[in-house]
């Protein structure tokens, strides 16, 4: 029990946009100690050292020695390399997503895992978002799933596209959320500012029935981050950036108006995603857990993220080809119950059920 209380040393290689924040809450989590930063721009990496009392690394390998558990928070390309080295060095890695950038690299780090016991957990932080956490108890069987994650372009990750940089944060989440296997998908994407697709739309199918619409996008110059949950008896409609749920279902067994609708506003505890994150890997070091975003649920993301890219070789990706006509929202719907579709659409008519 002692040796738990013990301060657990850490590194982060990688002192760009995400290095800073593991760096940032490192720093002020008191079970931690933030033992290096290690970077290829040292001057970057001295600069964070020295803002949060820590020490500069050009050369990674000259921080593993030091810790116990390191954030490998690089370029995807770089994760397995770090990874590998790391934990053949005995060290717990939590690697920033995409796991990798390759099926391969990601089965060599899984298996690395269980060979040197130590744990290897995905940087899937929305898994930590307390708005995601609570929708999570409410989700019984659901029927269609819209997720919609837009932003503005960030020059930092241009080397890989949409999909595997901000979609596989979505992916991740419906493959947890739905026990299902996939039947298949459609995608369509476009490249707008990059050489990769900027902007990505896949509706996957699962055995169940269920139907997931997922778009991601990162030339869109407000932010938003949302998913619509639509199952038998209710509405779920989930804001990750305000961590705000809200929740539509019928008061009673035949609903002939809005005024049968319950609109309920669980009470969500604000937490900082990251810092749970860290806590979980923290936990999961300690007591010989595996973490809820595992290596192998990392894998199972990329294949799909994959998939997805590969897909959209089929299309022209330089935006002039259009994608196909989707069906309205009241068309997809139509194999949902009822009850629930009631709500949907008398809600959309009446501007009780935000659309947008």
């Amino acid at each position: 029990m002692a040796e738990n209380k013990k301060k657990m040393r850490f590194g982060v290689i990688g002192a760009g946009k995400i290095g800073t924040y593991h760096i940032r809450t490192l720093a002020k989590m008191p079970e931690v100690e933030l033992v290096g930063v290690s970077d290829a721009n040292l001057l970057q990496a001295q600069m964070l050292a020295w803002k949060y009392n820590s020490l500069a690394y050009k050369d990674f390998s000259d921080l593993l020695p030091q810790v116990d558990a390191l954030v490998v928070a690089v370029p995807t390309e770089y994760h397995a390399e770090i990874a590998i080295k790391a934990m053949e060095a005995g060290v717990h890695c939590m690697v920033e997503k995409p796991i990798t950038n390759s099926i391969d690299d990601a089965r060599k780090l899984l298996d690395l895992s269980e060979r040197k016991k130590v744990v290897l957990q995905v940087g899937h932080v929305e898994r930590f978002n307390p708005a995601v956490i609570e929708t999570l108890k409410h989700v019984k069987k659901p029927r269609f799933v819209t997720i919609e994650r837009l932003g503005p372009y960030d020059p930092r990750v241009s080397a890989i596209g949409v999909t595997l940089d901000l979609m596989i944060h979505d992916l991740d989440i419906i493959l947890t959320m739905i026990d299902s296997p996939i039947e298949s998908f459609e995608a369509v994407g476009a490249s707008v500012l990059s050489s990769h697709e900027d902007i990505t739309n896949v509706r996957l199918k699962f055995k169940n029935g269920c139907v997931a619409d997922i778009t991601a996008s990162r030339v869109t110059m407000e932010r938003s981050r949302r998913m619509r949950i639509y199952q038998e008896d209710s509405y779920l409609s989930i804001d990750y950036i305000s961590a705000r749920l809200k929740i539509y279902r019928k008061k009673t067994p035949v609903l002939k108006s809005l005024k049968d609708v319950e609109i309920t506003f669980p009470k969500i505890e604000r937490k900082e995603p990251i810092k749970e994150e860290l806590y979980h890997f923290i936990d999961c070091i300690n007591n010989s857990k595996k973490p809820g975003p595992s290596g192998e649920k990392g894998l199972k993301a990329l294949r799909l993220a994959l998939e997805i890219t590969d897909s959209l070789k089929r299309y022209e990706v330089s935006g002039t080809r259009a994608p196909e006509a989707k069906p309205s929202l009241a068309r997809s719907l139509g194999d949902i119950g009822g009850a629930t579709r009631m709500i949907v659409e008398e809600g959309l008519k009446n501007s009780g059920i935000d659309k947008s």
